[in-house]
């Protein structure tokens, strides 16, 4: 009783997180709002314009940690090497830090975006694994929800059919602009090529370059594949590229 009774005033878990992002939906909504009357060229140029804020903000970090790295790799002082590299791991995580924040700052206007060019897209024809499709999708406003606390770090658990494919499009996106590369983990080789042709129209019409690893890819393969904005795989294949790569 007394359990429904605070719920009746402070609202359930649910209630209080929808209430928490339901100001960050409404800001998505205003931007797209706004790109729905600018040019398809203007659209797709919004991808280069965030990366371009991105870089404003953090070139000093980036300078730095490139002229530490330097300057470790000539010095033959194992102490002094041993400081270069207290300072890199520290300038690395305030660079983390600070992109993060961008991210955040960006993300109504990213969302936005990617929202409008599946709109633009109705009617688009692409190959998905060998099969043509025409492109149907403009994501609700539950799957912006999706999106947002995807990037946050947390778990959005959807139901099969509901659109967690498209709900990923989103945080991939938004986590791509930096130019470090955003990775999508699926179940086996099968969903990681065909998610990664369903949702690479949209994702390359934005201006971002699309891979996937599968199994039977050779190194060279592979790295073309990591090279790319946005890579979709398995966790196996992720784990033990990792795995080979620091071994």
């Amino acid at each position: 009783m007394l359990k429904g009774m605070v719920q009746k005033v402070v609202g359930t878990r649910f209630q209080r997180e929808m209430k928490r992002l339901q100001p960050i939906v409404d800001d998505i909504l205003r931007h797209e709002e706004r790109l729905g009357e600018v040019s398809e060229e203007d659209l797709k140029a919004q991808t280069e314009s965030f990366r371009e804020r991105i870089r404003e903000r953090t070139r000093k970090l980036e300078d730095e940690i490139q002229n530490i790295k330097e300057d470790r790799r000539h010095t033959e002082d194992s102490s002094k090497r041993a400081d270069l590299s207290e300072r890199l791991s520290q300038a690395e995580s305030e660079l983390t830090e600070a992109t993060n924040a961008i991210l955040d700052e960006l993300l109504p206007e990213a969302f936005a975006t990617v929202r409008e060019a599946t709109r633009r897209l109705l009617g688009m024809e692409i190959e998905v694994t060998g099969h043509k499709m025409t492109w149907d999708m403009v994501p609700y406003d539950v799957q912006l929800i999706g999106g947002i606390v995807l990037h946050q770090g947390k778990i959005a658990e959807m139901a099969t059919g509901e659109g967690k494919t498209l709900v990923a499009l989103f945080p991939l996106y938004l986590n791509s602009i930096p130019g470090k590369g955003a990775h999508l983990v699926t179940v086996n080789d099968y969903l990681a090529k065909r998610d990664a042709q369903w949702m690479g129209g949209v994702l390359e019409f934005l201006g971002c370059s699309v891979g996937y690893i599968l199994g039977q890819m050779t190194p060279e393969e592979r790295r073309e594949a990591y090279g790319c904005d946005i890579t979709y795989g398995t966790n196996n294949e992720f784990g033990f590229d990792y795995l080979r790569d620091n071994m």
